[in-house]
């Protein structure tokens, strides 16, 4: 009488679970080749100090507000804070730090900021189990390479994939951190997933940025700490979501084949695969502040020697940033600031006051926007053409395919220093920012995850 029914309970698990579990098990003990232990090192570094700096920003201020609310039991960190609390609220506050703004790591290909909630996840259930830095960046790894594979699978734009990418990576990194065999990670992949379908695109009229911050970091930590946990204290489940009826592949694209799930894992990671920002704006200004920046170089003016800048974007690209209210999503103000400053630093891309400014307003009226279709065909490349006029009639201009941090065009390790050193020296003194830059980019040799724990916390309270 319900045959789709008896079939659920009788599916065997396919040869795609079986592999995906069994590389998912297996990778706290497997060696990272040498180039991805480094840029994990790069992600971890990059992702904890876009949670130190976003804790001076309004969704920071309001993640550790709640950490110290909760309470809980003193096991896990609040970064740039001196309140411990249990591992599933840690998590969820350095998420939400970790996204306080545009600062942290994305997927080229959009729909996907993996590192604010995969490392927030491996650090909480990492102190939770005490593990080792080895242990720590291999669980770090492993979240990049099931969160890119699980979004990849789908596709983008099916349905909303950042909780997706959140929640799966997260959980992935968190079920090794506390060592789950190969049958638990296939009921951990189900709470995940369970979990992954609850974001809807309204985030995008979030003006404080403190939903967003929980829809693409806070949320999906939380999410994969908690999978991992219930499923480690003995909660069982599905034991193939990735096949049968109602399964998580077809709930997204009915056409997607979870082999994608697997495709080259161990050949190609996820974390290498993941674009670091050079600057700390929204992923469409990257490449127009590269462009402006060449010009400069090549070309040095003043912003009072400037009639015209002309910045051509993909359209969906120029939909994100056009004239928004958020000084490090607005195209055309971030423009303005380059154009006085010759640069974009932290404080400049987050100073709302200046937006105001009648100087950068002045400047401000000279950028034009505009969406190219022919720029639109190339997405998942974000391709930017900056065309500069200046009053006496000269006219420069540069156009970049690949900004610097993507994988084509990586930053060096020196550039992802210089660029946590900025963003955390402010909040943890010159001292301790550099014992924890040394002690991150160190990590696989440390016996413990919890020595970062001195150097993560504020010198004052919190």
């Amino acid at each position: 009488m319900f045959p789709r029914l008896a079939f659920a309970g009788a599916h065997d698990v396919s040869p795609v679970m079986e592999k995906l579990s069994a590389y998912m098990a297996e990778a706290r003990n497997r060696a990272l080749p040498d180039h991805v232990l480094m840029e994990t090192k790069h992600h971890v570094l990059d992702t904890i100090a876009a949670m130190v700096s976003g804790s001076e920003l309004l969704p920071g201020r309001k993640a550790i507000e709640f950490a110290r609310a909760y309470g809980g039991e003193k096991v896990a960190t609040v970064v740039a804070s001196k309140i411990l609390c249990g591992p599933i609220e840690a998590a969820l506050a350095n998420g939400q730090l970790a996204h306080s703004d545009e600062t942290d790591d994305d997927f080229t290909t959009g729909g996907a900021h993996p590192g604010c909630a995969v490392v927030p996840a491996a650090l909480a259930a990492g102190e939770q189990f005490g593990i080792s830095g080895a242990h720590f960046l291999r669980a770090v790894a492993l979240g990049y390479d099931v969160a890119m594979r699980a979004m990849k699978t789908v596709g983008p734009g099916m349905k909303e994939t950042h909780p997706l990418v959140g929640t799966v990576g997260a959980a992935a990194a968190a079920g090794c951190a506390v060592s789950l065999n190969a049958q638990q990670m296939r009921w951990l992949l189900d709470y995940a997933v369970q979990q992954a379908g609850a974001g809807i695109g309204s985030w995008r009229r979030d003006t404080d940025h403190i939903e967003k911050a929980f829809v693409f970091g806070g949320m999906g930590a939380r999410n994969g700490v908690n999978a991992a946990l219930v499923v480690h204290s003995g909660w069982t489940g599905v034991d193939d979501v990735l096949s049968g009826p109602n399964n998580f592949i077809e709930s997204y694209n009915s056409k997607a084949d979870p082999a994608g799930m697997i495709d080259k894992l161990g050949e190609v990671y996820g974390v290498t695969s993941t674009t670091l920002k050079k600057w700390t704006t929204g992923g469409p200004i990257q490449a127009p502040l590269d462009a402006l920046q060449k010009i400069l170089q090549r070309h040095p003016f003043q912003a009072n020697q400037v009639k015209q800048v002309l910045v051509r974007v993909a359209t969906s690209a120029g939909y994100t940033v056009n004239n928004r209210d958020m000084p490090d999503i607005c195209l055309q103000h971030l423009v303005a600031v380059m154009l006085l400053d010759h640069t974009v630093s932290f404080r400049a891309a987050h100073d709302k006051a200046r937006m105001e400014d009648a100087s950068v307003l002045r400047e401000r009226v000279k950028v034009n926007l505009v969406p190219d279709e022919e720029l639109e065909k190339l997405i998942p490349l974000r391709v930017a053409i900056v065309e500069v006029t200046l009053n006496d009639g000269t006219h420069l201009s540069e156009r970049v395919e690949h900004v610097r941090g993507t994988p084509e065009n990586p930053m060096t390790t020196e550039e992802v220093v210089a660029k946590a050193r900025e963003l955390m020296t402010p909040v943890l003194g010159v001292a301790n920012n550099a014992k924890l830059i040394e002690r991150v980019l160190g990590l696989e040799n440390a016996k413990d995850i919890r020595e970062l724990r001195p150097l993560l916390q504020r010198l004052v309270a919190s």
